[in-house]
């Protein structure tokens, strides 16, 4: 690391201060807080971008196993008309990896979600699924994603690391772009819940863990990319630590106000660091909850 050496992980008001920071880091412009609103003022930004191909010719739509008990929500409120025109509002906004625009295609978002919700699957907004937590919104997690996967391996990722599996969207949608997709929640009923939610899918390359999202899954470290979805004051030096050399981790980072992050690992010691936009998640917290 270059400079005066410091510890990670990177408090916020270092992220803040580039005379203080013992990383290089590459500072993009700051766009609004990812809400629907933004999402409006995005699509007219990039609006006239052409749409890449379609996403739907590159992996097929994933379907819950016939006489699954579930199988009841694949609604025509929710038909995959609608979820294409989701998928073209992200290319909008400007997501451009065709790969990522696929998996949003194929899983459907709506499958995720209490049947009350399921008319509101697709709209570019986070959903409550109990417990204080949120479903996030169809274009962060799309971003996020790109992000992780744009690394030096040319988008190859073997062991990725998920905290906050939630319902189990992202997890998901994760297992179309990765080898294998390892995801801790430390609510006990929301991981019984994502469990339930991706059995009927039959996903076979997603571990689900219940535990302390903050210490990271160093049993089968290291990760290619870690992908955080609640914020910190700062990112946890363990999970730093587990990131392999060129491996990306993104994360919302902050208290009221928060920003993206991406941290990528550069050496044994060494990591850089980035902000990619405002954002707005739940808080990041420690141990579990029964």
């Amino acid at each position: 690391m270059s400079g005066k050496t410091r510890q990670f992980p990177l408090s916020l008001a270092s992220l803040g201060n580039k005379a203080s920071r013992t990383v290089q880091a590459k500072t993009v412009a700051v766009q609004k807080t990812a809400t629907p609103q933004t999402a409006t003022q995005n699509a007219a930004q990039y609006g006239a971008r052409a749409l890449p191909q379609s996403p739907s010719r590159i992996i097929p739509v994933v379907r819950p196993v016939h006489g699954s008990s579930d199988s009841d929500r694949a609604m025509p409120m929710v038909s995959e008309a609608v979820r294409k025109a989701m998928v073209a509002r992200i290319a909008k906004q400007g997501v451009k990896d065709t790969k990522v625009l696929a998996a949003m295609e194929a899983i459907p978002r709506h499958f995720f979600l209490e049947p009350a919700l399921a008319s509101q699957a697709y709209i570019d907004a986070s959903l409550p699924i109990g417990h204080h937590q949120t479903i996030s919104q169809p274009y962060i997690v799309a971003r996020m994603i790109e992000v992780m996967r744009h690394n030096k391996q040319g988008g190859v990722l073997n062991n990725v690391l998920e905290i906050g599996t939630g319902c189990g969207y992202q997890a998901a949608v994760l297992s179309l772009l990765a080898k294998e997709v390892y995801s801790i929640e430390r609510i006990k009923p929301l991981h019984e819940l994502a469990k339930a939610n991706l059995r009927p899918l039959r996903i076979p390359n997603i571990r689900l863990h219940y535990g302390d999202g903050m210490l990271g899954f160093s049993k089968v470290a290291p990760f290619d990319g870690i992908i955080l979805a609640a914020a910190g004051l700062e990112v946890p030096q363990a999970l730093l630590d587990q990131l392999t050399i060129g491996g990306r981790l993104v994360a919302p980072v902050g208290g009221r106000h928060q920003i993206l992050q991406l941290i990528e690992r550069v050496g044994k010691y060494e990591w850089s660091a980035s902000t990619l936009e405002d954002c707005h998640f739940v808080p990041l917290r420690p141990g579990t909850v029964g």
